[in-house]
């Protein structure tokens, strides 16, 4: 699967110009609105005018688009480091910026393909452990790419505080697979106010990983963030249950019950 275009930096003039295309576009639309019966033009002019300016209001922080029904997907937390370059370039940084850009560039397009595989998979397949076995194997590939490319760690920690789901479980796949890349905070959140239950699975799979790196402090409040999600956003009778206490053993943690509930059927 082919990553979204990238997008090449743009002029003050060429933002202009789209700007002016796209309000001509869009005014074309909401006028066509009451003045038309054509639903389906009126569509394509509010799409395309709407579109165009904002990518003439964005600029450079815009990074990547899809065009599918009008729809525009803005990667954040990617468009940020390039909002970041553009700064170190205006201060005179040249060589900082290269490096920022490339940074956001190589997450984009080595981790964007696998990200949008994921997404690919969830739509396309109805809950099963058909669909369970696809997803695991794309972590796989997030697993094996860490390992053989270098990536930016704060790069790979956005796209886990601030990514859609298809980009945070790819970065889970990363950091499961390499140190360097973890961010303890990031973690805990995503274990926290997980968006699926396999991105809370992964998680706490790479908790499972960072604990024995911990300190006290560290510890104790991931023991507690597990304790108060068990119960509440799985059950005992799910792998969650035996994974979270695995955590809590590793975290030497009591816990009620532990070696009870391992033998209950898998989620």
């Amino acid at each position: 699967m082919q990553p979204a275009p990238v997008l090449p930096a743009l002029t003050t003039g060429l933002r202009l110009l789209l700007g002016l295309l796209g309000a001509g576009s869009f005014g074309g639309g909401v006028v066509a609105v009451f003045v038309t019966q054509n639903g389906t033009g009126t569509a394509v002019l509010l799409g395309f005018g709407g579109i165009l300016l904002v990518v003439a209001l964005l600029g450079n922080r815009l990074d990547s688009f899809e065009f599918g029904g009008a729809k525009l997907r803005l990667r954040a937390a990617a468009a940020e480091r390039f909002a970041v370059a553009e700064d170190l370039e205006r201060r005179g940084d040249s060589a900082g910026a290269e490096r920022v850009r490339a940074q956001a560039q190589a997450l984009l397009d080595a981790a964007g393909p696998i990200a949008a595989d994921y997404r690919s998979v969830r739509s396309s397949m109805s809950s099963s452990p058909e669909r369970t076995r696809a997803l695991q194997e794309v972590v796989a590939r997030a697993r094996r790419l860490a390992t053989e490319q270098s990536f930016d760690r704060a790069e790979v920690v956005r796209w886990l505080r601030d990514g859609s789901e298809a980009e945070r479980i790819t970065a889970l796949g990363m950091m499961q697979a390499k140190p360097e890349l973890r961010d303890f905070a990031a973690t805990l959140e995503a274990i926290e106010q997980p968006r699926s239950a396999f991105e809370h699975y992964h998680a706490m799979r790479l908790a499972v990983e960072m604990a024995d790196g911990l300190d006290p402090g560290r510890r104790a409040e991931l023991a507690r963030a597990v304790r108060s999600v068990r119960g509440l956003r799985f059950r005992r009778d799910t792998q969650r249950w035996q994974l979270s206490e695995e955590l809590l053993r590793r975290l030497d943690v009591a816990s009620p019950g532990v070696g009870s509930d391992l033998q209950q059927p898998s989620q």
